[in-house]
């Protein structure tokens, strides 16, 4: 028997925390892990191209990661919390290092910056760079939990996931750079007027 997608549950204009706490949907955790859900659906995007493979494969692993950080967000408090057979693990410097370990790889490869850039060259540039600034604007929303005192879930954040997500917007900036070299089209100089 196939399992129905609606439960009516959200009907009220609530949704269902991990650990079963309703919180409206408009509540400063859901837009914090709403936003999340953006980012990795404009990665997914960008994936829907042509790509080259590394640039795949790190954001095969950034969409798997956001996936884990939704979870660590859409569960109140700081610690593992296990409900049944479900466990939510929480995000960890060692994922924070390895989007370093990543900026540091991509980096070497291009040509050190001497001005500012504008989004755009290629297109997958471009929607790497959407999704760059996706990307700040959850971290803004995780800031913005982090104050809220009327979250029934509390305001309790795993602080790793705001170093990680500034250290992710650092990663797509770097890897739509990548994608304008791999594409051999040059990044679009920012010109004062």
């Amino acid at each position: 028997m196939a399992v129905k997608i609606y439960t009516k549950t959200g009907d009220d204009g609530s949704t269902g925390l991990f650990g079963g706490v309703r919180t409206p949907k408009d509540g400063a955790r859901v837009e914090a892990y709403g936003t999340l859900d953006e980012l990795n659906a404009a990665i997914g995007m960008v994936r829907c191209q042509p790509l080259d493979p590394d640039l795949d494969h790190i954001l095969a692993v950034v969409q798997n990661s956001l996936f884990e950080l939704g979870a660590d967000l859409a569960t109140p408090g700081t610690g593992d919390q296990q409900r049944g057979k479900s466990t939510v693990k929480r995000v960890t410097d060692t994922e924070v290092d390895a989007i370093e370990t990543a900026i540091d790889n991509f980096s070497a490869q291009l040509e050190p910056l001497t001005r500012f850039i504008l989004p755009g060259g290629c297109t997958v540039a471009a929607g790497i760079h959407w999704a760059r600034v996706v990307c700040r604007r959850a971290e803004r929303r995780v800031v913005s939990l982090q104050s809220s005192e009327t979250d029934p879930g509390g305001n309790e954040v795993n602080p790793v996931v705001i170093r990680y997500l500034n250290r992710l917007s650092d990663l797509l900036f770097v890897l739509a750079r990548y994608a304008n070299l791999k594409a051999g089209v040059e990044d679009v100089p920012w010109t004062a007027r």
